[in-house]
């Protein structure tokens, strides 16, 4: 069997640390105990529930083995019907009441691990969300999910498993230990000598199985990988329109091939297990028989028949406890791992946050937010080696509109997202109705800029339901209202469902034009002083084109706007056009103006329209 998935370093249970975890093997100090432990404290009563249960229970756990002496000592041997049944029933009801103890623990357990686990995912999560925008587009996002999911999954395997494993086991092995010697001293040196026996070649045995099942892994990925690549859509296409039939089947056989090899070894390997594990488990109980037999029949010894078989069994029960707790440092150093891999995340700073005396001037009675935005002297750059922005100034003045244009890679979309502070400006300041934006209360900031941007975001529901994201309390006829001034009413009043039409995993049931009015409906909702339309109708024909700039045109005369346009027709009427170049204002005009400047706006608009001198 191939081992299960789960998040790095938390893989197949054994106890054998691939190259990986060796390389990365965490530096555990006091300070990450604490840490740790920090998270277990706010639940110290139920941890003190479960630890005295779990003494409890491992104590009822070993006194069947204990019983079972008296049994064929007093009663069997003994002819004592009464004392059999009393012993019976006395060694099942302690099995009944160690099994419901271990139900109490479980319980316990578990319910100590889901509540350290939600709180961790409720903290992770809060600090994700205020991570700035660098971080979402620095990291990759499945690693962001897996650090949410797998490995604060993992914590509740190291609680229910690793903690109270060390814990019950080492209980285990001292009431074991300390039953054998009150019965007799040699014996039990005896019993203590022969569990290597056990453990070297179960070990040993275990690592050879353990690397033959993480190559057959390894092989079964590159199948897999192969399945992937040949049989998708776009890849047996490829394959047939270069005739490489022939050559993908041999490199698939060739690959099963050894995957067949790999398993047959597997399977092998675990039958010699079984056989090697069988025979020696059985050598311990072996001796014991027959030294017990020479000390009852030689040495005219006190022990009996019965203290031989309470032996046997208690060294059975401590073959698994000694296995355990000799891969047990596997198992801490993969828990420290995983507990390094979540602390990593909730050590990153937050980039983006409120001033300690953040502003929120709509807070003052009869404020009006106009929307004015300022950039003075701004500088900026996502890492040190390439700047995007250089000595950027301008002023968009309340209720007129700015476009900005540019080649692709001038910095048309980080200028506008210095604006709601999805980045924070290295260099100069940005102001939003004469305040820099760092001294404003995030919330009050965003919530007065609205951006429709040229990748639509929507969520799996109703049109409805990703209307009111920007307004939840929103009535019908704000909503209708709102999908008319974006033009794309006539849309929705035609579909069966109306508003509750669902619009598919990411809007995939509709249209990119369709898409694209609707995230215009849920920004004018929001009713933002400030309107940014970043490439929003790059990505679109003709007709979606036309029908988008038609619910745009009247838009931007009601209120302070800023348009990003790769296509020049649809920013004719804006009051003034920003040309940016390499980071910097380049130029600066009306569309006439600019047209007969004969800079980089001129060349922009002769490429798209064709203009043809002379």
């Amino acid at each position: 069997m191939p081992p299960p998935a789960g998040g790095p370093g938390m893989g197949m249970r054994n106890g054998f640390l691939t190259e990986e975890e060796k390389a990365n093997r965490p530096k555990v100090t006091g300070k990450l105990l604490k840490r740790i432990f920090g998270w277990l404290k706010p639940y110290w009563k139920q941890l003190l529930v479960v630890f005295i249960a779990i003494c409890i229970s491992s104590v009822f756990s070993l006194l069947p083995a204990v019983l079972t002496g008296r049994i064929i000592d007093e009663g069997l041997i003994g002819r004592n019907l009464k004392q059999l049944i009393i012993l019976i029933c006395l060694s099942l009801g302690v099995t009944l009441g160690a099994n419901l103890i271990g139900v109490l623990e479980s319980y316990m357990n578990t319910w100590i691990a889901q509540h350290i686990t939600f709180d961790m995912r409720n903290k992770m999560y809060r600090h994700l969300q205020q991570m700035s925008q660098k971080f979402f587009t620095s990291n990759n996002q499945g690693d962001i999910v897996t650090r949410m999911t797998s490995d604060i999954g993992g914590v509740q395997q190291i609680i229910t498993g690793t903690l109270t494993q060390i814990f019950s086991n080492v209980i285990t092995l001292a009431v074991a230990l300390v039953a054998m010697y009150q019965k007799n001293w040699m014996l039990a040196t005896l019993g203590v000598l022969v569990i290597p026996l056990f453990v070297i070649p179960t070990r040993s045995a275990g690592k050879t199985r353990w690397s033959l099942t993480r190559d057959a892994q390894a092989c079964n990925d590159e199948v897999n990988g192969i399945l992937n690549e040949t049989l998708s859509v776009s890849g047996q296409l490829l394959v047939k329109l270069f005739g490489k039939e022939d050559v993908e089947y041999d490199r698939y056989k060739e690959v099963n091939g050894r995957m067949m090899d790999l398993n047959i070894k597997e399977g092998m390997a675990g039958r010699w297990f079984r056989v090697v594990l069988s025979t020696f488990s059985s050598i311990g109980p072996m001796l014991l028989y027959l030294v017990g037999g020479i000390l009852i029949m030689k040495a005219d010894s006190t022990i009996t028949v019965g203290d031989i078989t309470v032996f046997v069994a208690l060294l059975a029960k401590m073959y698994g406890p000694v296995n355990q707790l000799l891969n047990i440092q596997v198992d801490w150093i993969r828990s420290m791992a995983l507990f390094t891999r979540i602390f990593e995340y909730f050590d990153m700073p937050v980039e983006i946050q409120n001033a300690p005396d953040a502003l929120v001037p709509d807070s003052k009675e009869g404020y009006v937010v106009n929307g004015e935005v300022e950039f003075k002297n701004v500088d900026f750059s996502y890492n040190p080696e390439r700047r995007i922005l250089t000595d950027v100034s301008f002023k968009l003045n309340a209720g007129d509109c700015i476009a900005i244009v540019g080649p692709s890679g001038s910095g048309k979309s980080t200028l506008i997202n210095l604006i709601p502070r999805l980045y924070d400006v290295e260099g100069g300041s940005v102001l939003f109705d004469g305040v820099d934006v760092r001294k404003l209360d995030l919330a009050f900031l965003r919530r007065n800029i609205g951006i429709v941007s040229q990748e639509t975001y929507l969520f799996n529901a109703s049109i409805r339901e990703n209307l009111l994201y920007a307004k939840p309390d929103a009535t019908e006829d704000e909503l209708i209202e709102a999908c008319k001034k974006a033009n794309i009413w006539d849309f929705v009043s035609t579909q069966e469902e109306g508003l509750d039409t669902m619009v598919g995993n990411r809007g995939l049931k509709l249209s990119g034009g369709e898409k694209q009015r609707i995230s215009i409906a849920r920004v004018l909702l929001k009713d933002p002083a400030l309107l940014i339309f970043d490439e929003a109708t790059s990505a679109l024909d003709s007709i979606s084109e036309k029908k988008i700039q038609e619910a745009i045109d009247p838009l931007i005369e009601a209120r302070t706007s800023i348009l990003i346009a790769h296509r020049l027709s649809t920013i004719l009427a804006a009051d003034e056009i920003l040309v940016i170049k390499d980071g910097q204002i380049a130029e600066r005009g009306t569309h006439k103006k600019l047209v007969k400047a004969g800079g980089v706006y001129t060349e922009l608009y002769e490429t798209q329209f064709k203009v043809k001198k002379g």
